[in-house]
């Protein structure tokens, strides 16, 4: 059996966000499960809850924590409460009038930015946000996420050489479903 972190967390999202059909995926995948992380970002209490498990594998040089819209940027303000690290609001792609920027927020060059987002599974948003801040002049080395739904033991966003630190697998998700 896995190892399970909070298996108690583990199961409330689990039990709140697993919903069953076809759907598809921002990859374009299709897929029989989907984890609606808003139904627990939407929630204060659980979201307190994820919030204070992604504090405990947040990196201890982080700066800056940069929530991807619009899953993470709930988060991400969550997060910055509880630790005093000014957050960022990372955009899909930048505004096209005002100040046009990528990332709302303080200046990120030179500036150890800690991603974070809700679910990954392919972590083409993840990707994404990763590359065009980099090109704005910020360190980027990881991301902390609520769910990780990548196959276990893969790192999709090893190609950008992101380290993915997950407060819960779908493996552990799976898990408590199984022993429910």
């Amino acid at each position: 059996m896995t190892d399970i972190r909070d298996p108690d967390l583990a199961l409330d999202i689990d039990g709140i966000c697993r919903l069953t059909g076809e759907f598809t995926l921002r990859s374009g995948q299709v897929a029989s499960e989907y984890f609606d992380k808003y139904l627990f970002e939407s929630d204060p209490t659980v979201l307190a809850r994820v919030a204070r498990a992604m504090v405990q594998v947040l990196p201890g040089d982080t700066e800056l924590l940069g929530g991807l819209e619009l899953g993470g940027i709930p988060i991400a303000t969550m997060i910055s409460s509880l630790t005093g690290h000014p957050a960022l609001f990372v955009r899909k792609q930048a505004k096209t009038y005002g100040t046009c920027k990528l990332a709302e927020g303080p200046d990120v060059a030179g500036r150890r930015v800690t991603l974070v987002e809700d679910v990954i599974t392919t972590g083409g948003a993840v990707r994404d946000a990763t590359r065009a801040l980099r090109e704005a002049g910020a360190v980027v080395e990881v991301v902390v996420c609520a769910i990780d739904r990548s196959p276990a033991g893969e790192n999709p966003l090893a190609d950008v050489g992101l380290e993915v630190r997950p407060v819960l697998t779908k493996a552990e998700l799976d898990a408590v479903r199984a022993g429910a």
